[in-house]
Formats: structure tokens, C-alpha cells, sequence
């Protein structure tokens, strides 16, 4: 019973991740539409779906009690606020991006993603680094300093992506709200913001009816968007309580990965040597962070930063 249960956690966190490292595929779709309504549509219909998806696993009534009990307390109220302007803000910043040829720059931001989390870890839960989270973060520096050299400017789509989703994770961890219920009070608390933006676009003489005609292609991607956003949430969900939590940091990569396979080869985004060097720094720092606590890693590493011994340096 336990291995199975570990299997569907395994399964649910590999297809939530497969559908992250796809998603661009389905944004690209609405490229004639603007990253603002794309976004806004985003928010209506991803509320509408995880009421929908409450209603299924009868959580309406203790989501209903979440709400009143966030909402009393002041610092979880303006936490959950930040928390639903920051995954607002990698929204759209990620719509943006990929509707901009910016695919790779995209993936980029999501490999960097861990390892700001470190930095934020210590910034404001005063964590520690261990010598080898320090070292993966110097990779990781170089690795976007190579990258911001070549291109003349920094990354910032990356930069916003990797900052934004982290802080979201930050400021999540500090609230403690489970993230079916945390995704639904978040996209209610920016629907109406979200509506009034539709209604403003909707009025503007340029406006080309993106939206409103059930035999447009577009008006069912658009609806659909809540769909996209509210499925693999709720896969990582399922998966993350059943398998272990640095399993979820190996299988993280799946998406960037598969995003910076789309940049390259379907979307035939430039990728130079350069980049390439960048990434592979990246990469580094990613493979040391990520087994750096595995016992395999300590076994390997145990004697590099380890001083001789009295014993040792008496014979000397």
C-alpha cells in the first residue's frame, strides 16, 4: 500500500511538471492576444476552477473557514496579499516572456529558482548556507553574469521569474496555507482587479473581440487558462504529500528543461555558445545543490574542506 502510494506520488509530480515544461506550447496559442488579458482571463477562469475542484473534494466549508481565519489575523491578510501580487506578477512576466520569444530566458529564470530560495531562506528565515549551497549560488552568479555580458543587458524576465515565484514561496511557507486553498483565496482576491481590466479592454475602440464568440478558438483557449493553471497545481498537490521532499528537487527540473528544449529546437530562439556556457554553469551549481545532502554527495565530498587531523599534522 505504501509503495503505491509512493508511485502516485511520483506520477502526479512528474505529469504536474511535464505540464509546466509544456505550458508555453499552450501560450503561444494566444499570442495574437495581449499578456495583460491573457492574464486576467487567467485570474477569472483559474478561480473558477479551484471553487470547482472544492466543490469535487468537498473543501468549499473548511476553505470558506481558511479565508475567515487568514483574513482575522493582519500579518496572514497582507501576507496572503503579497503572495497573490507576486504569483500575479510571475503570471504575467511568464505569458510575457514566452509570447516574446523569450522561451530560454524563461527556463533560465526556473533553474535560478532553487537556488534564490536558498538566498531568500537566509535573508529572511536566517537560515545558514552550507559550503556547498554558497558554491552553487557563486555558480549561479556567474552563470547569469556570463549571460547578462553577452547580452548587453540583465536578464530581467529571468530575474523577475526566479525572484517573484521565490518570494511567493516565502511568503507561503510564512502563512502556512495549503495551495488548493491558498490558489483559490489568492485568484479571488485579484479577480476583481483582473474583471475591471477585461471590462476597461472590452470598451477601447482598438479592442478586436479576442474574447466573446463560443466559436472562436481563442474565447475557449482563454477559458481554458484556468484549467491549465488549476491541474498541475493540483498533481504537485497530490505528489507532494507522498513523496519526499528532495525527490520534488530532483523532478523540479523537468520543466525548466523542457522549456529551454522548446526555446531551442521548436521555437528556434538563438542559443549561442555562449549561453550555453552560462547555463552549464548554472547547471553545476543546480547538480551540487541539489545532491549536496545526499549521502552519496557527503561520502564523496567529506575530506575537501575537512582540516588534517592533530594526529596527522604531529607526524608531519
Amino acid at each position: 500500500m505504501q509503495q503505491s502510494e509512493h508511485q502516485i506520488g511520483v506520477l502526479a509530480a512528474i505529469g504536474a511538471y511535464l505540464l509546466w515544461g509544456v505550458l508555453p506550447l499552450y501560450w503561444k496559442l494566444l499570442e495574437p492576444v495581449s499578456a495583460g488579458e491573457v492574464l486576467a482571463h487567467r485570474v477569472v477562469w483559474s478561480l473558477v476552477v479551484m471553487i470547482l475542484i472544492l466543490a469535487i473534494r468537498k473543501q468549499l466549508r473548511s476553505g470558506w473557514k481558511e479565508l475567515i481565519s487568514i483574513f482575522t489575523n493582519l500579518r496572514s491578510a497582507i501576507g496572503i496579499i503579497v503572495a497573490s501580487c507576486f504569483i500575479t506578477l510571475n503570471w504575467f512576466v511568464f505569458i510575457w516572456a514566452v509570447n516574446s520569444d523569450r522561451v530560454i530566458e524563461a527556463s533560465l529564470g526556473y533553474y535560478i529558482n532553487p537556488l534564490i530560495n536558498v538566498l531568500l531562506a537566509m535573508l529572511f528565515l536566517k537560515e545558514r548556507f552550507t559550503r556547498w549551497q554558497a558554491i552553487s549560488l557563486v555558480l549561479a552568479f556567474i552563470g547569469v553574469t556570463v549571460m547578462t555580458v553577452y547580452y548587453g543587458v540583465m536578464p530581467w524576465a529571468a530575474l523577475i521569474l526566479a525572484f517573484s515565484f521565490g518570494m511567493y514561496g516565502l511568503i507561503k511557507k510564512l502563512v502556512n496555507v495549503g495551495a488548493m486553498i491558498g490558489l483559490t483565496i489568492e485568484t479571488l482576491l485579484m479577480t476583481p482587479f483582473a474583471l475591471l481590466f477585461l471590462v476597461w479592454v472590452h470598451q477601447q475602440p482598438s479592442y478586436e473581440g479576442s474574447f466573446g464568440s463560443m466559436q472562436s478558438a481563442t474565447t475557449w483557449l482563454l477559458i481554458g487558462a484556468g484549467a491549465v493553471t488549476a491541474v498541475p497545481l493540483l498533481l504537485f498537490a497530490i505528489g507532494a504529500r507522498r513523496i519526499s521532499l528532495s525527490l520534488i528537487g530532483f523532478l523540479q527540473y523537468i520543466g525548466p528543461t523542457i522549456m529551454l528544449l522548446l526555446g531551442i529546437f521548436l521555437y528556434n530562439e538563438p542559443f549561442s555558445v555562449v549561453q550555453f556556457i552560462a547555463f552549464v554553469f548554472i547547471w553545476i551549481g543546480l547538480l551540487i545543490f541539489t545532491t549536496s545532502k545526499t549521502t552519496l554527495f557527503k561520502k564523496m565530498t567529506k575530506n575537501l574542506f575537512h582540516k588534517p587531523s592533530e594526529q596527522k599534522q604531529k607526524a608531519c
